[in-house]
């Protein structure tokens, strides 16, 4: 009985001991891997740019695995970040925000990525020239709570005007971006604020512009897409981070100093994923109206903090540690 006992016991120990090194490989499999979580969208440009070229494979080499995460709305990527699915993510300003307030400011703002990037149109036959004449109309934005819906409701307020959620009279309702052209056609919407590349799309289609890009919000230097980490990531991996900020801002030069050529790698990269490329010129006509910067406006992202409370996005605007430079 008592040599019985003692192999069991021994049985056990090993079985632990296994485990203990499984797990630890684990670890170790999981330290040598950044997840980056990103939209195919051309406001997402550096890291189609990135993805396209491989750019923080080679960077990274063979001591870190990057794996790409492809994302078509704000909150899914949010509860990707909660979850620790991904560690480095592109994303809009507004969900930003909003991840940082409530995961307590482990979500951080990193850097910059597009700024601008949206017009105000109206339908071919609209009799609408100025933004004062929304009153009774009705606006569509590409989702509840997005960047796009925040810039609305700031110009609506700039001008005298409010929602019907806030006792005015102008009807705001979320619309599909592929879906906008129908949507005004039949009469379901009178207006519609877009990002690109649908603004040069829907453009080419016949629609009317209202307002252009700068005059949508801080004469366009509104960011419209940001990077955020982790922050416990981060504390566990700067060289991770610092050598993808590197490669971000190289990217970013890149865009800015060969235009053309870059854009046709983020086309390339955009057929690749989706299926789908643009046409040169709307990809040409999109970037004409989106700054590309790594460099943050934080007048804009305090802005859309202040709106995100007003609008009960969130409960309270972050005092500090929403960016990692803070």
């Amino acid at each position: 009985m008592r040599l019985w006992k003692k192999g069991i016991a021994l049985l056990t120990m090993t079985a632990l001991a296994v485990g203990l090194v499984g797990c630890g490989a684990s670890k170790g499999e999981e330290d040598s891997q950044v997840h980056i979580g990103y939209f195919n969208n051309v406001t997402h440009a550096q890291a189609l740019y990135l993805k396209a070229n491989g750019t923080l494979e080679k960077s990274f080499g063979d001591d870190v695995a990057v794996k790409w995460s492809a994302f078509n709305a704000g909150p899914a990527e949010v509860e990707a970040l909660f979850a620790g699915d991904i560690d480095i993510g592109y994303i809009g300003p507004v969900p930003a925000i909003t991840a940082n307030a409530k995961s307590k400011g482990d979500v951080q703002i990193l850097s910059g990525v597009t700024k601008g990037g949206a017009i105000l149109i109206t339908g071919k036959d609209s009799n609408i020239t100025d933004i004062s004449q929304l009153s009774g109309k009705k606006v569509s934005i590409p989702q509840i709570g997005n960047t796009q819906h925040l810039c609305l409701l700031q110009l609506l307020q700039e001008n005298g005007l409010k929602p019907t959620t806030e006792g005015g009279d102008v009807t705001v309702s979320a619309v599909e971006n592929a879906d906008v052209s129908n949507t005004i056609e039949r009469g379901d919407v009178d207006a519609a604020l877009v990002p690109e590349p649908w603004g040069a799309t829907l453009l080419e289609q016949g629609a009317k512009m209202l307002l252009d890009y700068d005059q949508i919000y801080l004469e366009g230097k509104y960011d419209v897409a940001v990077v955020v980490v982790r922050k416990e990531f981060r504390e566990a991996h700067p060289d991770i981070v610092e050598k993808f900020l590197k490669a971000h801002e190289e990217a970013t030069q890149t865009i800015n100093d060969d235009r053309e050529n870059a854009l046709q790698v983020i086309n390339t990269e955009l057929q690749d994923a989706t299926g789908k490329s643009l046409s040169e010129t709307i990809i040409k006509e999109a970037f004409n109206r989106i700054e590309v910067s790594a460099e943050y406006n934080k007048e804009s992202i305090d802005g859309f903090a202040q709106i995100s409370k007003e609008q009960k996005f969130i409960d309270e605007v972050p005092e500090s540690g929403l960016f990692v430079n803070e």
